[in-house]
């Protein structure tokens, strides 16, 4: 199979036409870019995600990550690339210039991110923890704390993680149990985090850990956690007490090191509290909006890379005198798959640049309505978007036939891949239920996303069907904000039907708005996306109307 080649055309059409990025540019927070300047970012992103992340991927699988002494080592070529992508100064992307970062906005690290994760999908995890760790500091670490690690996180000179999960307490966070005892201007941390994506490796000298404990006497629950600071290196140089006990045995993302961390084997692992002591959870949901979003995008990368393997496969491989691709059913896989990925990764670009207008505009109305689309829409995405990537993946699988079920081909790969998407960074049921039992029911939440998306994807080919989806889901909402006073229990248990139905209407959303974009050429590029989107409005949309009568 050949390597991951970015969908650059798309990717430039969706952010530059689609999403009118000018709008951006003209905020005073993003006057030095251009569109132009934009463009040669993406282009040189594509170049290193095809050059040197997609051609270590099948090794990295095959190979993993090995455990000695506390210390992980990464695959061969993983460090190498790592350094480069740090020295070429990816990893400072979407930061504030004034910690070191590049200052661009999220849609543009957004694409960025779809292509490391596309070309790379173990790879592109270190980077997207370590932009979490940066996001939690900028916003609520200390000016000292600021001082001492931004930099070196947002450079990539220094990684991060996010330690919440123990064997007790997975989803339900407030079972934690590791303990931090005050110690002077520190505290002392003991206890077993288990699920640590880049929990240890050997790309760099230090990671910062962002760790979830307890301190004595806190309240039960959810209420008595806070947060912590706790670096693998001290300022002395000495290691802190804290080693890598064991290397998950997982499905997938082999060369990604998911780690038993233990904390705290002798006196305790040294820690600086993150504000105010039981306020950690809190903390942590700052991030969680940048998280969700890059996890869905993980699901748009995963599906992007089946795509291009399936269809080269079905070009090539020949049945009856001619190339598989030309049968009409693997034609209709094919075109499921394209017209899905391309929905999806439109959708994850229109959250990034509201989280953008959320951010820098001056404008109070557009601002409080831009973060209400982003909170209404990042369960949908990360939901709908990793479930779209597992089944695209499968898909794909299903073109290859029997050689797919075979590791020598590749797609396997990429089914196992997938998996662990729609499960971490909150379960794709928690997704649903939070759409339901509370991001709906917020004042006007719905309306705010109707006015917005109306704006772009109404005034072209699919009026009809677009008002009628609309219709739908307004119907749908309003009965289970209902529903949500009236039976609860009910209202949880469909929820991830109606988490379906708004990511499938959400996705025809886009697809209309790529349609009334598109100039009327005759380039290869626009003839398939107008396939996809006509196949995505005919085959796709109609599931509405199963998903309708399954919850009303």
């Amino acid at each position: 199979m050949t390597e991951y080649t970015a969908p650059i055309d798309d990717i430039k059409f969706l952010i530059n036409n689609v999403l009118n990025s000018k709008e951006l540019y003209d905020l005073p927070a993003f006057g030095s870019i251009s569109e132009d300047l934009s463009n040669a970012v993406l282009d040189e992103a594509a170049k290193f995600a095809s050059e040197k992340l997609s051609p270590i991927n099948r090794e990295g699988d095959k190979i993993g990550c090995t455990v000695i002494s506390g210390e992980i080592t990464t695959p061969p070529g993983f460090k190498e690339a790592y350094q480069e992508f740090v020295a070429n100064g990816w990893n400072s992307v979407p930061f504030s210039p004034e910690h070191g970062g590049q200052g661009l906005p999220w849609l543009i690290s957004t694409a960025i991110s779809e292509m490391w994760s596309s070309a790379n999908m173990a790879f592109g995890l270190c980077p997207l923890l370590t932009q979490g760790a940066v996001e939690l500091l900028s916003s609520h670490g200390s000016d000292e704390q600021k001082e001492k690690y931004l930099g070196k996180l947002v450079s990539g000179e220094w990684t991060g993680t996010m330690c919440l999960t123990e064997s007790q307490a997975g989803s339900d966070v407030g079972a934690i149990k590791t303990q931090a005892k005050k110690n002077g201007d520190h505290y002392l941390i003991k206890g077993q985090k288990i699920f640590i994506t880049y929990g240890d490796h050997n790309y760099t000298d230090n990671i910062i850990h962002m760790v979830l404990a307890r301190t004595p006497n806190a309240p039960k629950g959810t209420k008595g956690i806070s947060l912590f600071i706790v670096p693998k290196i001290l300022e002395n140089g000495e290691k802190n007490d804290m080693r890598a006990i064991s290397i998950e045995h997982k499905l997938g993302i082999h060369a990604s090191p998911t780690c038993v961390l233990a904390f705290g084997d002798n006196e305790g692992a040294t820690g600086y509290l993150v504000g105010e002591e039981n306020m950690g959870l809190k903390y942590m949901f700052t991030m969680m909006n940048n998280a969700r979003l890059g996890v869905g995008v993980e699901g748009v990368a995963i599906s992007e890379n089946s795509y291009q393997k399936a269809l080269e496969f079905a070009q090539e491989r020949q049945q009856m005198g001619r190339p598989i691709s030309e049968f009409p059913d693997v034609q209709r896989m094919l075109l499921t798959i394209k017209a899905q990925t391309e929905a999806m990764r439109a959708l994850s670009y229109y959250i990034a640049k509201s989280m953008d207008l959320a951010k820098h505009t001056d404008d109070e109305a557009t601002k409080k309505q831009h973060q209400t689309i982003v909170n209404l829409l990042i369960p949908v995405l990360k939901s709908h978007a990793t479930d779209i990537g597992v089944d695209m993946s499968s898909m794909a699988l299903q073109v290859f036939g029997g050689v797919g079920y075979v590791e020598e081909t590749g797609i396997a790969q990429n089914l196992r891949d997938s998996r662990i998407a729609p499960i971490y960074e909150g379960t794709n049921g928690i997704q649903a239920m939070d759409l339901v039992m509370r991001k709906i029911t917020q004042e006007n939440a719905l309306a705010a996303l109707s006015f917005d998306i109306q704006k772009i994807c109404l005034g072209g080919n699919y009026n009809d069907e677009m008002l009628d989806a609309f219709s739908k889901l307004d119907g749908a909402t309003k009965y289970l904000i209902e529903l949500t006073r009236q039976d609860p229990e009910k209202a949880q248990f469909i929820a991830a039907y109606y988490l379906r139905m708004f990511g499938v209407i959400m996705g025809a959303a886009m697809m209309a708005a790529c349609s009334k974009a598109l100039v009327n050429d005759k380039s290869d590029y626009t003839k398939t996306k107008k396939e996809s989107i006509a196949f995505y409005m005919n085959y796709i949309l109609p599931e509405i109307d199963y998903l309708t009568r399954v919850m009303v």
